[in-house]
């Protein structure tokens, strides 16, 4: 049997080339792993048996043909419950949408069909994509892979772990303040937030839609760029999805080319309260990066302070529109009752679990009468200026490099019941979705203990800068 723990994408792809197992039979060892792992882990709300050999065995078929096959062909991938793949559930963790069957595929899955991917399952999530550990799931809390008394971070903490477990080749999740750069950094994975409007975000269940995007968690940087040059492109079905063309650079970057990027190091990021032991392995990571023959250079992003205040008006606002759709009557469980009014109130309150509801009422409240022009208005002043602060230093330098989290994991449990620590451990990651850029996640270099993350940001649309320095100081 191939050692499920060393396959990437890449060396999968090369394995069924070279005829060195099938793609049926792979998907059955990662079926077979997944149920003496899954039990202690949690990933997964759902596994797609059916589906996935049937995929796999498609994927066969193309190879006896002789046909060219994709880099995705037959690959085994975990797909975030709040993405719809047509005819399974898609929970998004909530009891409001147990039963909820998706009638069609995301854009994403379609692409991904196309390349001829296998989906595994569908991983756990917090509900709506709302928090930082994965405990919001209205159905099990996911461990972390390195240390099962500790979160696997989220919102997006089913698809890292089953990714940092080997439970799959690699993972969707999507991205509103840090759901994939926050668990990818806490479960030792990467984890890619393209450009907004990188990726199609038709098909994933909305939770603020000028924050939302789709990106991969993989297992080395080079996964990444493979599955983000299949989902990427625009979207009839996305007004905010647009055309931008890649080329080549995001998966051959050549030295020269990235020797010539200039990385800023923001003075906000290194603060007071920043774990030791992140603050040693992002400075490692810096060093590493400098021995590339990169220059570094300070850099100043005055507004980021103000970025988590801004964040948590702006997203619970577009929470509280978006989450009306969810009525008991279209989409919800149908409680039993005796008129209209009831109906909703029975099935929300019965639907959403306490996250939901704590952001539903804070963005009802910030954009009521009186009070939107106090806090709704004004912060989305901020967000502008927080964007400025970055296209101001972009003129200085290429790529900023930061910590993704201020501590490795917590402990589960630790955070739950103040939900201000909890939005803290996103402080790191939330200005890049406020601007709309690129960031990646990648882990440190580990002398053991907890895996830690540093962030890469790109100027929009170039992704190729960041992964590419990414690929080279893996290369290290």
């Amino acid at each position: 049997m191939h050692s499920l723990h060393s396959l990437t994408i890449k060396k999968f792809h090369d394995g069924l080339l070279k005829k060195e197992f099938s793609a049926l039979e792979m998907a059955q060892n990662f079926f077979d792993w997944i149920e003496k792992k899954d039990g202690e882990i949690m990933a997964y709300l759902s596994l797609n048996k059916d589906l996935a050999m049937r995929q796999a065995e498609e994927a066969d078929i193309k190879i006896a043909k002789g046909e060219s096959l994709s880099a995705l062909t037959g690959v085994p991938l975990a797909i975030k419950d709040n993405i719809l793949i047509e005819g399974l559930t898609a929970t998004a963790a909530s009891k409001i949408l147990k039963d909820y069957t998706a009638s069609y595929d995301a854009t994403v899955i379609k692409k991904l069909k196309t390349a001829g991917a296998v989906f595994l399952g569908k991983t756990n999530l917090d509900e709506f994509a709302m928090g930082s550990s994965t405990e919001n799931s209205a159905f099990q809390k996911t461990k972390n892979p390195h240390d099962l008394s500790r979160v696997p971070g989220g919102s997006s903490g089913g698809s890292a772990a089953a990714v940092a477990a080997n439970m799959a080749v690699a993972a969707l999740g999507s991205d509103t303040g840090g759901s994939i750069r926050q668990p990818a950094a806490f479960c030792g994975v990467v984890g890619l937030k393209p450009t907004y409007g990188a990726v199609s975000r038709f098909g994933l269940i909305a939770m603020a839609s000028s924050l939302d995007q789709i990106g991969p968690f993989t297992k080395t940087v080079e996964d990444s760029a493979i599955l983000f040059k299949e989902i990427l492109g625009q979207d009839g079905l996305d007004a905010t999805s647009a055309e931008v063309s890649y080329g080549n650079e995001l998966l051959n970057p050549k030295l020269e080319d990235i020797k010539k990027l200039k990385v800023g190091i923001p003075e906000e990021y290194f603060v007071e309260g920043l774990d030791k032991e992140v603050t040693e392995k992002v400075q490692e990571a810096i060093k590493t990066i400098e021995s590339l023959g990169l220059k570094t250079k300070k850099i100043s992003l005055p507004h980021t302070k103000y970025a988590l205040s801004c964040y948590y008006i702006i997203m619970p606002a577009e929470v509280s529109s978006n989450l009306e759709r969810f009525d008991g009557i279209r989409y919800g469980t149908r409680q039993k009752a005796d008129n209209l009014l009831e109906l909703y109130k029975k099935d929300r309150e019965m639907g959403f679990g306490s996250e939901a509801k704590r952001r539903i009422l804070l963005g009802t409240f910030v954009l009521s009468s009186g009070y939107y022009d106090a806090y709704y208005a004004k912060a989305q002043k901020v967000r502008q200026l927080i964007k400025k602060d970055f296209e101001e230093a972009f003129k200085e330098v290429d790529v900023i490099l930061t910590p993704v989290t201020p501590t490795p994991a917590f402990k589960i449990g630790e955070k739950i019941s103040d939900p201000l620590s909890m939005y803290l451990s996103d402080v790191f990651t939330i200005p890049v979705n406020l601007a709309g850029l690129p960031a990646i996640s990648i882990p440190a270099k580990s002398s053991g203990g907890l895996p830690v993350g540093f962030q890469l940001i790109g100027k929009k649309w170039h992704e190729a800068d960041i992964l590419g320095i990414g690929q080279y100081y893996e290369r290290l």
